[in-house]
Parts: C-alpha cells; sequence; structure tokens
C-alpha cells in the first residue's frame, strides 16, 4: 500500500468541511493542549474519516444503494452509520459480543442494522466481508482506509491553527488510523508524532520491531477502541519515520487517567483516549519546558458509570 499523502489529507479537510465538528483545543497544563476531539460528532474522531470514505465514494459513483457495512469495536461502527445515514444508505454494521452496550444501543438510535458476531474484532471483520459480497455493500474499514486514515489527519491541521509553534502532537494508537493521518499531516510540518499504546495491546509497536505487520493478542481495558489485532501498512510507514516516538503505558494508568479527568476536569472520555494522555501523567513522556504540546483525546463512548471507579 503506497505511503498515505499531505496532499490525500488537504482533499479530505475541503470535503469534510461543514460536515464535521471543528475541534475544540483547551489548555491543560504549562505547555500542553488537549483537543477535544470527544466533543465530534457520533463521540470521537472517527466521524471525519467515516465522511470522508463515504462522501469520496459517493463523488466517484461508488456508493451503492445497498450502502455500507463495516466491522468496528464500535466508535467506526458509529461513524459510519452516522455518515450513511447523512448521505441517505443504510449503514450494517458488525461488533464483536462483547462490545460496550453504549455503543449498540446508540448505532440503533443511528438506524444501523447491527450484527453481533464472535468474541474479537477479526471476527467480526470476516463475517462482515462475507456479507458485503453476499449483498455489495460498500466494505469500508474501521483503521485500514486511505480516506479513513486522511480525515483522521485532518485533526492535526485544526490543532495547529489554534496551538502555533505546536512541537509535538500525542495520540493513542489502535490499528492506527488516527496515527497514520496525524503523524503524517504532522511530518509535513515538522511536527513530533507521540504514538501510545497499552502496554499489552500494541501492535504498532510490534510491527516496528517486526519491520513488518503483526498479528498480536490485544489484553488491555481500553481494548474495546484500540485492540486491534494488527496495525497497519500505512501507521507502520508513519511509525518509521525519523520525528515519530511510539511508547507503551500500562493499564493502571489509563484508568487513572481517565479517573483524573472526570475527578478534576469533568471531561468523561473513554480508555482510549485517556490512554495518549497517560504518556504524559505517567513521565513516559515529558515534554520539555519549552515544548508545545497537543494531546488528542480522541473519544467519549463510555459508560459515565465507570468514570468513579477503578475499570
Amino acid at each position: 500500500m503506497p505511503p498515505l499523502t499531505y496532499d490525500e489529507i488537504k482533499t479530505a479537510r475541503d470535503r469534510i468541511a461543514g460536515h464535521v465538528r471543528p475541534t475544540v483545543v483547551a489548555p491543560f497544563a504549562p505547555g500542553v493542549w488537549n483537543a477535544l476531539e470527544f466533543t465530534q460528532h457520533t463521540g470521537s474522531f472517527k466521524a471525519r474519516g467515516a465522511w470522508n470514505f463515504v462522501a469520496a465514494h459517493r463523488e466517484a459513483g461508488t456508493l451503492p444503494e445497498a450502502g455500507v457495512t463495516i466491522a468496528s469495536g464500535g466508535n467506526a461502527g458509529l461513524a459510519c452509520a452516522w455518515a450513511a445515514r447523512e448521505a441517505g444508505v443504510p449503514a450494517t454494521v458488525f461488533l464483536p459480543q462483547n462490545a460496550p452496550r453504549v455503543k449498540v444501543d446508540r448505532l440503533a438510535e443511528y438506524g444501523a442494522r447491527v450484527r453481533l458476531v464472535g468474541r474479537e474484532y477479526a471476527e467480526a471483520a470476516a463475517s462482515c466481508a462475507e456479507f458485503a459480497a453476499d449483498s455489495g455493500a460498500l466494505l469500508s474499514h474501521a483503521y485500514d482506509d486511505a480516506l479513513i486514515a486522511a480525515g483522521a489527519g485532518t485533526l492535526l491541521e485544526e490543532i495547529l491553527e489554534q496551538v502555533p509553534g505546536l512541537d509535538t502532537v500525542v495520540v493513542a494508537v489502535g490499528g492506527g488510523g488516527l496515527f497514520a493521518g496525524v503523524a503524517t499531516a504532522a511530518h509535513h510540518h515538522g511536527i513530533r508524532a507521540v504514538g501510545v499504546e497499552p502496554t499489552h495491546c500494541a501492535a504498532l509497536a510490534e510491527a516496528v520491531r517486526a519491520g513488518e505487520v503483526v498479528d498480536v493478542h490485544p489484553d488491555s481495558v481500553a481494548a474495546d477502541s484500540l485492540g486491534a489485532r494488527r496495525a497497519t501498512e500505512l501507521a507502520l510507514t508513519a511509525a518509521q519515520h525519523p520525528l515519530s516516538t511510539l511508547l507503551t503505558v500500562p493499564d493502571e494508568a489509563i484508568i487513572r487517567t481517565r479517573r483524573d479527568l472526570w475527578d478534576h476536569h469533568r471531561l468523561a472520555v473513554e480508555h482510549a483516549a485517556a490512554t495518549a494522555l497517560s504518556a504524559l501523567t505517567t513521565a513516559a513522556y515529558t515534554p520539555t519546558p519549552d515544548e508545545r504540546t497537543a494531546v488528542i483525546l480522541c473519544g467519549a463512548n463510555t459508560d459515565p458509570a465507570t468514570l468513579s471507579d477503578n475499570r
């Protein structure tokens, strides 16, 4: 797969303009800003890539009446269902049986047809591919698609407008769609991209070590959003750039950071969003005194009942 280009991100930004909510960037600590992307349509950054994907296929005349189908741990499915509804076509979403109830319920609100299959994303993805072949629906992917990654990359452009002179952007990594897009845009501007994965859910770090994408066995409190069995080629290419750094953080830190965001800032985010900020709160990544750093809080599709406990 060819590497993602900055031109693809610029095209995506023009395509999604007026359809997604511009991200809000808020000061968090001296020299550190949070991009509150969890306020996006459907509760996560995924709306950017989903709309770019659907709109690009509509422009090309390749969006079928059968609509779109996707396998997702939840957030990508929500975004796909939202984008399909906006485009006036049906969406069929395949999720693992252990997907959070809050995400399943919200899919129904967007009018999606929900299919629960297996215990892991890979099982849901296999059923989704069979459905696409049988039905003629357009097969989307939760993260392994240049249109999806380019849509995610538009985030960096919006952050940079609000934090001029940005040095570093920190982002959680699952399959790598968000990282590929944001890192590609960051590198174009000479900005460091720090990818953060849970310790036992680190498909991209394993790919970098192996020099190629490899299968892993995700096991993390953030696996509902970050539990990809393998990273994408696009993410691996972005991670191998000299301006990229990969870090891992333990689940205990993710849980603590998520709880602190609620207790002290009243920000209700999911574990994936807390993963990125955990790099700073655990000192896995320590900005220099004059460094300007932005952390992407990527999603908020979570059970509010768990915000003040140890889950």
